[in-house]
């Protein structure tokens, strides 16, 4: 089954705390508890440096300035992407000294760490030790994401992610008013951690938050014509009368009661919405990679937030 961890030799570009279990591929260097974040950023083959330099093209054998300049990996030499004279690169130690302090005051655990997309994006994630049991037995963890992208048009994005453990369900959690899943910062400007970080005092009450949501989603019940109206909205229709679900759709709607963790709250919005992100986690995507990828960092990141709001919206008119 096909990944995209960055892999050098026989070597993959990650590692992962072994007390969470091997990943699903297998690769990877485990790692105990107590890492701090450096240490992982090493364990997982990651301290390396980038930097921009002039780019040139060949032209019957003479080499022409583009006006743009190469990032380049400085271990290797490899060429990551093209970027513009004020693109300023992240380097991965800043990234992974983001954590330090939360570390090293106990409030989190280095959790994973890895290379994908050929180095094209380098990411780290960390357990934020808090969370929470609904429903006699559903437990959901939270953890901080931090991707740093080495690839021109792609911003630094830092994220709550919290986690259903009984079937792996990932879903992006909002860190603002407005509704956004993720604090992103342009490469445009030197990366200041103190940004970030003024977020994450909010931490604890965005948890809290999403465990209200969780309890009053368990509380409604739906009907099968709210939820197929609600999967029509998350997923499309098939026809133009909207009266025919998309075959995405219809599979949402056939594992709503029998995906993993249906019966904590057996017939309520909380299952609807756990059928959404099953799907975009373990079925949606040409590969494992590819879900988990887009799950975390692309379109159904999104499509899993749209239909948390869409869930309490339908769940409160129902």
């Amino acid at each position: 089954m096909a990944h995209a961890l960055e892999m050098i030799g026989n070597e993959a570009q990650m590692a992962y705390r072994l007390s969470k279990g091997v990943p699903w591929h297998g690769l990877g260097t485990p790692v105990s508890d107590d890492m701090t974040p450096i240490e992982m950023m090493k364990a997982a083959n990651l301290d390396w440096t980038v930097k921009k330099v002039p780019s040139f093209v060949d032209h019957n054998g003479e080499q022409i300035p583009t006006g743009q300049q190469s990032l380049i990996r400085e271990s290797d030499g490899k060429i990551l992407t093209n970027v513009g004279g004020n693109w300023n690169p992240c380097q991965n130690q800043q990234a992974f000294e983001f954590f330090n302090e939360f570390v090293a005051e106990g409030d989190m655990i280095m959790d994973t760490a890895g290379s994908i997309h050929d180095g094209k994006m380098v990411f780290a994630a960390a357990d934020v030790r808090d969370g929470f049991t609904v429903f006699g037995g559903d437990e959901v963890k939270g953890y901080l994401l931090f991707s740093n992208p080495h690839q021109y048009g792609k911003c630094i994005d830092v994220k709550f992610v919290m986690t259903r453990v009984v079937c792996n369900n990932t879903l992006s959690m909002a860190l603002t008013e407005k509704n956004q899943p993720a604090v992103r910062l342009s490469h445009r400007n030197e990366f200041d951690a103190s940004v970030v970080k003024e977020l994450l005092g909010i931490s604890h009450t965005r948890i809290a938050q999403f465990k209200e949501a969780a309890e009053f989603l368990g509380s409604k019940r739906y009907t099968d014509e709210a939820y197929i109206r609600f999967l029509g909205k998350v997923f499309g229709t098939s026809s133009q009368e909207d009266k025919v679900l998309s075959r995405t759709a219809e599979r949402a709607f056939e594992i709503v009661e029998t995906q993993p963790g249906a019966d904590f709250a057996k017939g309520s919005w909380w299952n609807a919405l756990n059928a959404v992100t099953y799907m975009a986690d373990h079925e949606l995507g040409r590969s494992a990679d590819a879900r988990a990828t887009s799950s975390l960092f692309g379109a159904n990141a999104r499509k899993k937030l749209d239909a948390l709001d869409l869930a309490v919206e339908m769940a409160e008119a129902s």
